[in-house]
């Protein structure tokens, strides 16, 4: 295998380019690459993002995850103890997740040169030759096993994987992210293997970079990182998800005194231009903590639930609008009775400008703070290329919330929310 460390053996930290802005270029093989120069740590934070979730699973529900997970146990003749001491002997530090959308890899390291190159020689070794060893592979499958037998003790694992079927059917985010005990029974090695060769390539991902590094060493790391990826096909569009139809009442039965809530549809997919006003006004209806609508109405003035909230889950294609409450058996009934009528309420006079002054001021104030850290960064640096939205868009955000009024608000959430078309999963609550 060609060598990482070999390919950086040039690699000299210089002092990192001044600027806020959002680097973009490409690498030889057309991986997306978006870098942030930060030169206020000795430290580089690196994400890899491949559209490769669990929207790809193609009816092996679970193989997306798997693949990520198994990816850490094995390669390039590493097993995961020498993998986890590699990172562990320079201090680095190694993640790994799957989604519905993606999956990505993360990598912190100190920026001097005998910290990274190693650090990049074995997080290039995971990315590009994972073994998938039997004798691993037959373990992670046990965990897997063991946490999904879990779930089925879980009344909000429960709530959640029945809510997301009932939302999307047949569509790929109906599929539950971790798989179920079937199909992961059935995982052979080759499966790990194809869905390998087919997602983790050079134009089905991106690599998003910020810290103690110039643009000309993030380009060689890139160009590294990258070439020893096949330079692939970025994979297919994701099916349309379809609109419901008609409202839905799901009732699980489960020993408990709590029930657990979800209610929503489908709202709207990443990128969406309406996507300023439903944040600002989900802000004012549940996403605004102790001040919020749904919080006054069903804790506050009823005292039906300890915790009740809302948001929209944006992805690719439209991701769910999830209200959520847990509350006690015998006050189910009113307690989802005020929540619907709260969010009905809200819709036909929307926020007053009270609340509208005071949550543009939250959301405003606070969004600094949630892109303090260089992790915050390449978080969103990762979003920002996996979902194409403009360069500009951490510059921009606030000012996009600011413009917002209260009629786009209403004229938001008629267009994308329709209270007559929701499902309700409710588990529990029977021994109250």
């Amino acid at each position: 295998m060609r060598s990482l460390i070999f390919l950086l053996l040039v690699f000299i930290v210089l002092p990192a380019q001044a600027g806020p802005k959002i680097q973009h270029w490409e690498t030889r093989n057309g991986m997306n690459v978006y870098f942030v120069p930060a030169k206020e740590l000795p430290m580089v934070d690196i994400r890899v993002t491949f559209a490769a979730g669990s929207a790809r699973d193609e009816g092996n529900a679970g193989i997306a995850s798997f693949t990520n997970a198994m990816m850490a146990q094995g390669s390039d003749g590493m097993d995961t103890d020498a993998i986890a001491q590699a990172f562990e002997n320079i201090g680095a530090n190694f993640g790994r997740g799957a989604l519905r959308d993606m999956a990505w890899f993360s990598l912190r390291t100190l920026s001097q040169p005998e910290y990274i190159v190693p650090a990049l020689d074995t997080f290039a070794k995971v990315l590009w030759h994972p073994d998938f060893p039997k004798k691993d592979m037959e373990r992670a499958r046990k965990q897997v096993l063991l946490g999904l037998k879990a779930g089925e003790a879980d009344p909000a694992t429960i709530a959640s994987k029945a809510w997301y079927k009932a939302l999307y059917g047949d569509h790929p985010y109906g599929s539950p992210v971790s798989g179920t005990p079937e199909t992961v029974e059935k995982f052979e090695r080759q499966q790990l293997q194809d869905f390998y060769d087919k997602y983790y390539v050079a134009r089905n991902g991106l690599i998003a970079m910020t810290g103690n590094i110039t643009r000309e060493k993030a380009e060689k790391v890139a160009e590294a990182l990258s070439s020893g990826l096949k330079a692939g096909e970025p994979a297919l569009p994701l099916p349309k998800v379809q609109p419901l139809t008609k409202s839905q009442e799901i009732k699980i039965p489960f020993p408990s005194k709590q029930a657990h809530v979800m209610i929503g549809q489908p709202g709207i997919e990443r990128g969406n231009p309406d996507y300023y006003a439903l944040y600002l006004g989900n802000h004012v209806l549940g996403g605004g903590g102790f001040t919020s609508r749904l919080v006054k109405e069903v804790r506050v003035k009823r005292g039906y639930a300890y915790s009740v909230y809302s948001y929209f889950l944006l992805m690719q294609e439209p991701g769910p609008l999830m209200i959520g409450l847990q509350t006690r058996g015998t006050q189910t009934e009113d307690a989802v009775k005020v929540t619907r009528e709260t969010l009905e309420n809200f819709m036909k006079a929307g926020p007053n400008d009270e609340e509208i002054t005071a949550s543009k001021r939250n959301i405003t104030g606070g969004f600094p703070i949630r892109i303090a850290s260089n992790g915050d960064i390449v978080e969103y640096l990762g979003l920002i290329g996996f979902y194409h939205l403009p360069l500009d868009y951490l510059d921009a955000f606030t000012g996009h919330i600011e413009a917002v009024n209260k009629q786009q608000i209403i004229d938001a959430y008629a267009k994308h929310v329709d209270p007559d078309k929701m499902i309700t999963v409710i588990v529990g609550g029977e021994d109250a």
